[in-house]
């Protein structure tokens, strides 16, 4: 497959995602095959921080394309993800023809409300291709936006197209590559998924989190990994948190233990690095102290049931 070029099988989707680092199963590798080869937008639906919006990066560095980014929030308008106009350099534009004085007034609407006076916001910029190719469109945490937004949106998905009505229709000649994820903080409305094909991203398994970390933070002693990895993997199964910890605060978990120069789960640095995993001070205090050294040492009698042997006790720094 040479660069930029689409991939022809799942396999070699499944073979894109893993040169970038990303790891990846065989379903998500499949709906994304789908999804380039169809044309069709992906919405990926999932908790904060299972790598939804990552996916959207690595195929922008692995065919490299253009990544546009619009980064959906609560008032999110026209004129901050579309377009907006120009009007100080319009306003410019009528002073220089009234000084003239020979010019129509159609012939004015028709030149201020011209391709040169208009700003591209991201919406726009995805409908443009450049020489690499069609852009990789990311409309990042969709459930943000207001409904009317959401409404908005179904012109871009359907047609790859927006309607501006000062200057008619502009259309894509290639249609972008676009991912959609929503955290579901709200339901998304049918019309839209039904532009989209659609895949639950859910948390990884232990295999699938520890070969992440692997790859993401090289630099973690093996034993770490596997307690840092157990450790999540038992709080998303069995504690009631407020917020469970997402592949991203895993990877932040296991890089600011390396940093610390810790091989192995110590129940005392837990307590003292909870913040890199947790983000919520309730959270915090149902895990720390003697809870989280309960935590790791039923971790590390389930590892050493597992035929693996890890080291007992705190690790001396």
């Amino acid at each position: 497959m040479t660069s930029g070029e689409l991939p022809k099988s799942i396999e070699e989707t499944q073979g894109l995602l893993d040169s970038a680092g990303y790891v990846a199963d065989r379903s998500l590798a499949t709906v994304l095959h789908l999804a380039l080869r169809m044309g069709r937008p992906l919405f990926l639906e999932g908790e904060a921080g299972v790598g939804k919006t990552e996916i959207a990066k690595v195929l922008a560095a692995s065919l490299d394309r253009p990544l546009v980014r619009l980064q959906c929030y609560e008032g999110l308008d026209i004129s901050t993800a579309v377009y907006e106009w120009n009007y100080a350099a319009q306003m410019i534009e009528i002073r220089l023809a009234e000084a003239e004085g020979n010019v129509s007034r159609e012939a004015l609407a028709n030149s201020v409300f011209s391709q040169r006076f208009l700003i591209r916001r991201p919406v726009l910029q995805a409908l443009e291709t450049s020489s690499a190719g069609a852009p990789i469109f990311l409309i990042d945490e969709l459930d943000r936006s207001d409904e009317a937004f959401e409404a908005f949106l179904l012109e871009v998905l359907a047609d790859n197209q927006v309607t501006i009505p000062e200057l008619g229709t502009i259309k894509a000649g290639e249609p972008p590559i676009t991912i959609i994820t929503t955290n579901r903080t709200r339901e998304i409305h049918d019309a839209l998924k039904r532009r989209c094909l659609y895949h639950w991203l859910d948390y990884p398994t232990a295999e699938r989190e520890l070969e992440i970390v692997a790859r993401k933070v090289p630099g973690a002693a093996e034993q770490l990994a596997q307690e840092v990895v157990a450790f999540v993997q038992h709080l998303r199964n069995n504690e009631d948190l407020f917020k469970q910890p997402g592949v991203a605060e895993t990877l932040d978990w296991a890089t600011a233990l390396t940093e610390l120069n810790e091989v192995a789960l110590d129940p005392e640095m837990v307590t003292d690095t909870l913040g890199t995993l947790l983000k919520y001070q309730e959270d915090i205090d149902r895990i720390k102290g003697s809870r989280a050294h309960e935590i790791v040492e039923s971790l590390r009698q389930d590892l050493l049931a597992q035929g693996q042997s890890p080291q007992t006790g705190p690790v001396s720094r």
